[in-house]
């Protein structure tokens, strides 16, 4: 067998063994509960902000900490600690998408995906007619 066979052979089975080990680490969506069973997984958790209770951040004391609670889909009430600063217009945001894993009694969050009120409806939901 030729060199340049061999080192064909060696980076088909590195390139394979990346996209195994990509796909094993991908998380997945869920919600409170399911995130609360399986602590050492990463999820992704949909929901929207309980405006009702108390956002915390405070940029002098830790600008890279920032709490609030959401309910998720299924209606289950959690505090969230999201480990990164407050997102601009987040008391706006239609829906909110977290990512991390379920810790305690509190959710610790490493990033977060916002979905905000559109700017071609001036910031009111979407209607349609039938």
């Amino acid at each position: 067998m030729k060199k340049i066979h061999i080192i064909g052979i060696l980076l088909i089975a590195v390139s394979i063994g990346a996209i195994m080990a990509s796909l094993s680490n991908s998380s997945t969506y869920a919600n409170f509960r399911e995130a609360s069973v399986h602590p050492d997984l990463e999820y992704h958790v949909v929901g929207k902000l309980n405006k009702e209770k108390e956002t915390v951040y405070d940029p002098k004391a830790d600008a890279n900490l920032f709490t609030f609670y959401m309910v998720d889909n299924g209606g289950i009430e959690k505090k969230v600690v999201l480990h990164k600063s407050k997102p601009q217009d987040f008391e706006r945001s239609e829906q909110i998408v977290i990512i991390g894993k379920c810790r305690g009694d509190a959710f610790q969050a490493d990033d977060i995906l916002m979905k905000c009120p559109s700017k071609y409806n001036d910031g009111k939901p979407s209607e349609t007619k039938i």
